[in-house]
């Protein structure tokens, strides 16, 4: 599967709201993806630095 237009999706989500933090089901549900697949974006755009961990174990744009 390729996973770029997704990204790029998620990429667009993240600018167009600042401040958005979402846990792994959270981004499952709200971008209709499969687990395994939602993981994979997350975990993708995490490598690039574009998002980051939160404590709580949500997501959020990395900021910098």
């Amino acid at each position: 599967m390729d996973l770029e237009p997704i990204v790029r999706r998620v990429k667009e989500e993240f600018h167009e709201m600042p401040g958005l933090r979402l846990t792994p089901a959270q981004a499952t549900r709200l971008w209709g993806l499969e687990q395994e697949t939602c993981r994979a974006v997350i975990e993708s755009l995490v490598a690039a630095a574009f998002l980051r961990w939160t404590p709580t174990g949500a997501v959020t744009r990395a900021e910098g």
